[in-house]
């Protein structure tokens, strides 16, 4: 028996209409989907009618449930990797599955599709020819401030994840580190309120100290 095909696809990051035609197929052909979380994924599948089975893998049971799942691409089951939003293996648990089927044998194809740091990118007005990714940054206060004291002398666009209850920590490390840069900032692209702010780390910090910040936000450096 021939072992089965682990499918990296990508999901929309807001808009459910922002879905290729060959995702859908591959949903709804595979035998098991893997998500961060069954509840977020079937508001997807039910959008496209889509009944395949929805098993949960996320950061903290990425070992066990990736046992599992190799277990049924050994034994000639295909399965699709889904995050929440957006492009799997970017700053989400499915790194370690991909990396697990490679070093099995096991074949991955990629479904590709949105990704948020992309979408936010292009927008931003900053140059796009040269960029790094660097994800969440560190919750310790002094790795983080340590690492964009590093990312000061970068040329490159810098692009950067952070979640609301630390974005004005963040603003006033760039503010101290960078001095008062021009930063762009976007949240729920593609959804109701998508916005991108594009402003001085200092006007942007003095506006989200009086108005909570709520969704996941790109900055961009």
């Amino acid at each position: 028996m021939n072992p089965g095909t682990l499918y990296i696809v990508s999901t929309p990051i807001g808009n459910l209409e922002d879905i290729t035609l060959r995702a859908i197929r591959i949903l709804k052909e595979v035998a098991i989907i893997a998500c961060e979380d069954t509840r977020h994924t079937k508001i997807l599948t039910s959008r496209y009618g889509i009944d395949t089975r929805l098993i949960s893998y996320f950061q903290y049971n990425r070992i066990q449930k990736g046992e599992f799942l190799l277990k049924h691409l050994k034994d000639g089951k295909d399965v699709a990797l889904v995050s929440d939003a957006g492009t799997p293996g970017i700053s989400d648990p499915g790194a370690h599955m991909i990396k697990l089927a490679i070093e099995n044998g096991i074949t991955v194809i990629p479904i590709p599709g949105p990704t948020a740091l992309i979408t936010a990118l292009v927008i931003s007005g900053k140059p796009t020819h040269k960029f790094v990714f660097e994800g969440f940054l560190s919750n310790k206060s002094s790795q983080r401030r340590k690492r964009l004291q590093e990312l000061t002398s970068e040329k490159r666009t810098v692009i950067l994840y952070e979640s609301p209850h630390r974005l004005t920590k963040m603003l006033a490390d760039i503010l101290e580190i960078y001095g008062d840069v021009d930063i762009v900032l976007a949240r729920e692209l593609t959804k109701k309120f998508e916005e991108a702010k594009r402003d001085k780390a200092s006007s942007l910090l003095e506006h989200f100290t009086k108005t909570k910040p709520r969704g996941e936000f790109i900055l961009i450096i």
